[in-house]
């Protein structure tokens, strides 16, 4: 649990009246914060509240217009690129920052390898790597190489290197995103003896019982401004999540409105089945929105992928409006009025090195060509349009997508996908890694759509908002659906008993 800062502890890092602009636009408007060895000082605000702004100062990353960065008490100029490391501050960055070709051993000894002698010492640099492996309880070989790992194992492989570098300060920005929640807790573990040695740890998360369980201390930010900074034992989580967006959040989900049951089905999948799925049948009716719940790994978005024509399926049927089909890409899905918003926004979703107007109009790419050639224009009135429609908020619209906030970058994912008109939209983890204030707008436009008659399915893997969301939800469990939903068991409890094998009904759609 949380202990209380003692105030008479000089903080061990300190950013003192900072402000940052990149050109003309400030994105940082004097905000001190600091963090103290042996505590957790989390760092929450909504997505471009200037978070990973000022995280990046304080890692060195950037350097501030104004203001003063101080560690160990003395004002310091921090060497940029990341060096700081040598100094003992060490930043987590929410892209991942390891190189793909190598192995897990040789990402966590980058640039401090060991050596005997002219050669290096790789049973040294094995041996360690297994004990912070099995410290975090982390099931992987030291010699795997990083692109052949899922996204959550290359996490654990991240905070695994981070945690191996003797850092005093340690800044971390979404580190559970992508972890279950046992992975979870075992960080959280990690992260109580970092704090008994003494290193200081800057934690952000979106994740506001996270924040309520291992911050000692949090400070809000909004609109690049120092909100406040409380002991975290004086604050709920509704008062942080208040802070953030400045409003009311009262109505984070919408009213759900009843479904006609005797809606026309317009997608019907039978005994679907690949070499993760086993057997899967479910209908989805017009103006439905259908959760697939389930735990990691149980198979919900080979499901999908597989649906959509990303990858191949062994066998089953598939029959869009009562017509059998199979989809043998993302085009013939899209053309079909299916489209599927992928969970990896970075790695799959967006050209992050682009701008936002050819990623707008990139998956829709048929209606902006006249004459052979782009129709820039309608490209621009197609960017305004998204732009205004899903309140996406950027410096400048010729920022690059990837140094946009994680929650613009999925109002953009969400503003291209639509630009296909889509009949049927499958959004894989809509959410993850956005603020409550974005999350809240997501779910309002999610229930707009169903109630305009257009067809939703919600692959989450956060259970309140498959609760607060979904008309109904197919539950799975190793590539199986266990389980049906609707009404009043659309509950936790019932949820979880399917999902953990705990209970099984009747195949039915």
């Amino acid at each position: 649990m949380p202990s209380h800062e003692n105030s008479d502890i000089t903080p061990l890092l300190c950013a003192d009246r900072v402000s940052m602009s990149f050109g003309e636009v400030p994105v940082l408007f004097s905000v001190s914060f600091d963090v103290k060895a042996g505590e957790v000082h989390a760092l929450i605000g909504e997505n471009g509240a200037g978070k990973s702004t000022l995280m990046k100062i304080l890692g060195g990353f950037h350097q501030p217009t104004s203001g003063r960065i101080l560690f160990e008490g003395e004002p310091t100029a921090l060497p940029p690129f990341g060096q700081s490391e040598a100094l003992g501050i060490v930043l987590i960055h929410q892209e991942l920052n390891l190189a793909e070709q190598m192995t897990v051993e040789e990402n966590i000894f980058l640039g401090r390898e060991h050596s005997r002698s002219i050669f290096l010492d790789r049973k040294s640099m094995t041996e360690l790597t297994r004990k912070y492996l099995a410290d975090m309880g982390v099931d992987i070989s030291p010699s795997t190489r990083i692109s052949d790992l899922s996204i959550a194992e290359k996490q654990m492989v991240e905070i695994v290197k981070a945690m191996s570098r003797d850092a005093k300060v340690l800044i971390m920005d979404e580190p559970t995103a992508v972890l279950t929640e046992a992975e979870t807790e075992l960080f959280f573990r990690q992260v109580e003896k970092l704090k008994a040695k003494g290193v200081a740890i800057v934690f952000v998360s979106h994740k506001l019982p996270e924040v309520k369980k291992i911050a000692d201390r949090v400070t809000i930010l909004r609109d690049g401004q120092w909100i406040a900074t409380k002991s975290t034992s004086d604050l709920t989580m509704d008062a942080m999540a208040q802070m953030m967006v400045g409003r009311e959040l009262s109505n984070l989900y919408p009213p759900k409105n009843e479904t006609d049951v005797d809606a026309e089905i317009v997608l019907a999948v039978r005994n679907m089945r690949t070499s993760e799925i086993n057997d899967v049948s479910f209908d989805l009716r017009k103006g439905e929105i259908l959760g697939f719940s389930g735990l990691v790994g149980s198979g919900r978005t080979a499901l999908f992928e597989a649906i959509c024509g990303i990858e191949p399926f062994e066998s089953g049927e598939i029959f869009v409006d009562g017509v059998s089909t199979h989809f043998k890409s993302v085009a013939e899905a899209r053309d079909a009025g299916i489209t599927y918003l992928t969970k990896d926004r970075k790695g799959k979703g967006l050209l992050l090195q682009q701008t936002m107007r050819p990623n707008l109009s990139l998956f829709a790419l048929p209606k902006f060509v006249k004459n052979f050639m782009m129709d820039t224009d309608a490209e621009e009135a197609a960017l305004k349009r998204g732009i205004r429609r899903f309140d996406i908020r950027a410096r400048d619209p010729k920022v690059l997508v990837g140094d946009m906030s994680g929650g613009n970058q999925q109002k953009l994912l969400l503003a291209k996908t639509m630009e296909c008109e889509p009949r049927i939209l499958i959004i894989d983890e809509p959410t993850r890694g956005i603020d409550v204030g974005t999350k809240q707008q997501i779910y309002h436009f999610i229930a707009a759509l169903a109630a305009d008659g257009m067809s939703v399915i919600v692959i989450s893997s956060e259970m309140p908002e498959i609760i607060g969301v979904c008309h109904r939800v197919a539950v799975m469990r190793e590539g199986r659906i266990t389980g049906f939903v609707s009404g009043s068991e659309i509950n936790e409890t019932e949820i979880v008993r399917y999902a953990a094998g705990l209970k099984e009904a009747p195949a039915h759609v």
